[in-house]
């Protein structure tokens, strides 16, 4: 905080009514002072009103002064959930300082935090604006930016297929006479038109509602569809643009899908996950739930980690008629469809992929198979709850198929064996009979035969999002941290019988030897092990297996606790052992507090990356709180994060950040305007499966220590040696974790997920083999930026 008050400057106005204002300001200015030294925030920025009102001419005396008391007070409002008074502060001060970059970044902060992305993009943009090398705005505007205009619109942007096909069939449609087009998508529909065209199709086909809007457009939009084998003006017919689809789809083994989106393990660090708990993925969740989730997940199967293997062959789930109103109107109430598709190959059945044919017209497609050079993901049905996913030859994998609340569905997906197992299926959707497959007598013969396991009588049903069971299936992970915990509570437990001694000599110097005895063989006080991780969390679980401990977890979803209590139930330790924090706290930001009044933490856990790849936002400021929790000796987990870098040459990365000129948009000039959505930094990469060339070998790129932050730097330049000449565009990176490092004993985690980010370059950069080029890192809160020094 500034200690230097400024005063009134003289000779401002003259006579006996700016003297009394000189006066009025003075006053209020020692007002202010004094209550920002009693931290009454409030009230001192009432006073900075009043003066900047009456002395608009001391607004560069007081404006640092000024920011700060905004900030403090917004944070109290903020606490005390006051958002409209915040809000009118933040309006007030931009009255008062219309062109102040760092008023703008903090109001965009506040937006963001409440959930108004929109609007905090704007101040974060207006900030950056203002002040080009202002690096905390740019960082916000980078992140929100991310979420604002994702990443894929620059994909299909740069798409040269898709783009020149649909153009071809656009033209042709209008010189076959469509004058009046309507694109539904880019816009509202207020007359009757000719031709309707739409991509709003998305990896799953129906997931953007195509098949509502076209059924509302042929019902009040469109003209009437030209009938079968009619000639005539094209102008007096109605047509879609698409014409129709194919969907198709195939089994598949890919252990990146099955690590994230079915837990493989019975133990973990030596926690035993009961039988009656399951866990899934969103993209498993029912139809019957009371939000529509999803029922898939998208990958670019081509670039998946570790690649995948076909078990069956392609084949064809549907098609559909965009030109058929009747058609698109009984998608959604026919019942589903039974598909039954003979394996090929023996493997591990972890999912169902699939892709379609957009037919645009009789001439021009668009094709999204993992094996087309293509914009589009492909949707993914990951398999869940089989009792045994292992597949072969002479088994067939069934699978019900509908369209329902827009979306794909897949459901109901099982292994039969014809040839050894007529009777028996592999199910995960227990307790549901399934309809017959038509005409084919053998297998209607083997479903009437099914037979279902009975259900645990107390079973809990987990919905994990796909990084948390990810983590859940990172053996190395957990028994990392619980390692590490032994570790600081075995080294903590002499000096706290040393401490509990200490105490009962000085209160019992006169007690008798019997009370003595008593006194030792008292219960010891626990140690407290707060786990603040974001999302699902079993190392609370773990560390209360380490002893007399009291672990604090602080998951917020009532399924996810119930899941920890079972789970501890489970492994035959008492349910009250672990408690969850967020009920004794009142406020989630106040989560960094003492377990009790007269108690310090043992250890606590931080998530230091997001699964994006980027570091956590506050972590430094959460990093320094906690270090004022820890008892004599006691630990962050992790201590300390290194941070690594490579130079690559990727025009992938490139491709996927911007727009790339006017050749690839049919010469139509829209780069200046999505490209103002550009961000230098591409989050959830994999370096494993990402097409690129490594220019040099990685070097590690800055230190945050979460225990000793002396021994962090704001700003570092690095050096790297070339080893293979080319032109850079990104810079990737990623973390090592360190969970400890004591008398020599270093422990590294990598994060959870694995996942990664980049920096990629506006302007590519030229190199050759044997040169340097020295890299610019700063490091501000959680901010990181890396630029190549020139």
């Amino acid at each position: 905080m500034p200690n230097s008050r400024p005063r009134p400057r003289r000779g401002a106005r003259g006579g006996t009514g700016a003297a009394g204002r000189d006066e009025l300001v003075s006053r209020s200015l020692q007002s202010a002072e004094h209550c920002l030294g009693a931290q009454d925030f409030g009230t001192a920025y009432a006073h900075y009103l009043l003066v900047l009102s009456l002395a608009p001419e001391l607004k560069d005396d007081v404006k640092e002064t000024f920011q700060y008391t905004l900030f403090r007070w917004a944070e109290e409002l903020h606490a005390l959930s006051r958002i409209q008074d915040l809000l009118g502060c933040y309006e007030q001060a931009l009255e008062l300082f219309p062109d102040d970059e760092v008023i703008c970044n903090s109001m965009g902060e506040h937006l963001f935090r409440m959930g108004f992305r929109d609007e905090a993009a704007g101040y974060f943009h207006k900030a950056v604006k203002l002040n080009p090398d202002f690096n905390d705005a740019k960082e916000n505007f980078y992140r929100v930016a991310n979420w604002l205009v994702e990443r894929w619109h620059f994909i299909m942007l740069n798409d040269t297929k898709r783009n020149m096909v649909y153009n071809a069939a656009i033209q042709k449609a209008v010189t076959s006479g469509s004058k009046s087009v309507l694109d539904i998508g880019a816009g509202t529909g207020i007359l009757r038109v000719s031709l309707v065209v739409t991509e709003t199709v998305d990896a799953g086909l129906f997931g953007e509602g195509i098949v509502e809007s076209l059924i509302h457009a042929w019902e009040h939009l469109l003209l009437q569809p030209k009938a079968k084998g009619e000639n005539g003006n094209c102008e007096k017919y109605g047509k879609v643009i698409p014409a129709s689809a194919v969907i198709f789809g195939i089994a598949v083994e890919c252990a990146e899908i099955r690590r994230h989106h079915r837990v493989g393990v019975k133990d973990v660090a030596g926690i035993h996950l009961p039988s009656n708990v399951k866990f899934q993925s969103p993209a498993y969740s029912s139809v019957d739930t009371e939000k529509t989730v999803e029922p898939y997940t998208t990958e670019k199967m081509s670039r998946i980690p570790g690649g995948y293997l076909p078990l069956t062959d392609c084949f064809e789930i549907m098609t559909v008629d965009f030109n058929n109103l009747q058609e698109l109107k009984s998608l959604a109430t026919r019942k589903p469809d039974q598909i039954c598709i003979p394996v090929m190959k023996e493997g591990i059945l972890d999912a169902i992929v699939v892709w379609f044919v957009l037919q645009l017209d009789d001439e021009y497609s668009l094709s999204t198979s993992p094996s087309e050079a293509t914009c589009w993901e492909q949707a993914v049905y990951p398999v869940q709850d089989l009792a045994d996913y292992w597949i072969k030859p002479g088994d067939h994998v069934m699978m019900e198929v509908s369209c329902q609340d827009c979306y794909l569905r897949i459901q109901s997906i099982n292994i039969l064996d014809l040839e050894h197992e007529m009777d028996t299926t592999k199910s995960f959707n227990k307790n549901k009979d399934l309809l017959s497959l038509g005409n084919e007598a053998e297998l209607c013969n083997a479903l009437a035969n099914l037979q279902t396991s009975k259900p645990d009588a107390v079973e809990q049903t987990c919905v994990l999002e796909s990084t948390e069971i990810a983590l859940l299936n990172n053996i190395p992970y957990h028994e990392g941290f619980k390692m590490a915990m032994r570790k600081v509570l075995s080294s903590l437990t002499p000096e706290k019988l040393c401490q509990a001694m200490d105490t009962h000599c000085q209160d019992n110097e006169m007690s008798s030897g019997a009370e003595q005895s008593n006194i030792a063989e008292s219960t010891p006080e626990p140690f407290y092990i707060l786990d603040v991780s974001e999302g699902f969390s079993i190392l609370p679980v773990i560390a209360g297996t380490l002893g007399q401990v009291k672990p604090y977890s602080s998951v917020e979803k009532d399924q996810h606790r119930i899941t920890l209590d079972l789970i501890s139930e489970a492994n035959h330790f008492p349910k009250e052992t672990l408690e969850f924090w967020l009920r004794h706290v009142e406020d989630e930001s106040a989560m960094l507090q003492r377990p009790k009044s007269d108690k310090l933490w043992s250890i606590i856990i931080l998530d230091v990356i997001e699964p994006s790849g980027l570091i956590q936002q506050e972590i430094m400021e959460k990093a320094a709180i906690s270090r004022c929790l820890l008892q004599s000796g006691g630990k962050i987990f992790p201590q300390y994060v290194l941070m690594f870098g490579m130079l690559v040459e990727s025009q992938t990365l490139v491709e996927e950040s911007a727009v790339q000129g006017t050749e690839r948009t049919i010469g139509l000039n829209i780069a200046p305007f999505i490209n103002q959505f550009q961000v230098p930094i591409r989050v959830f990469l994999d370096l494993s499966s990402l097409p690129c060339i490594p220019l040099s070998k990685p070097v590690e790129l800055l230190r945050l220590d979460l225990m000793t932050p002396y021994l962090n730097t704001s700003n570092r330049e690095v050096k790297v040696h070339i080893c293979k000449s080319g032109q850079v565009t990104a810079i990737p990176f990623w973390y090592h974790m360190y969970v400890m490092k004591r008398l020599g004993w270093i422990l590294q985690v990598n994060p959870p997920t694995g996942n990664q980010a980049a920096v990629v370059l506006d302007n590519p950069v030229q190199v050759e083999m044997g040169q340097e080029l020295v890299l610019s890192v700063q490091h501000h809160k959680s901010n990181v930026s890396i630029t190549v020094k020139q």
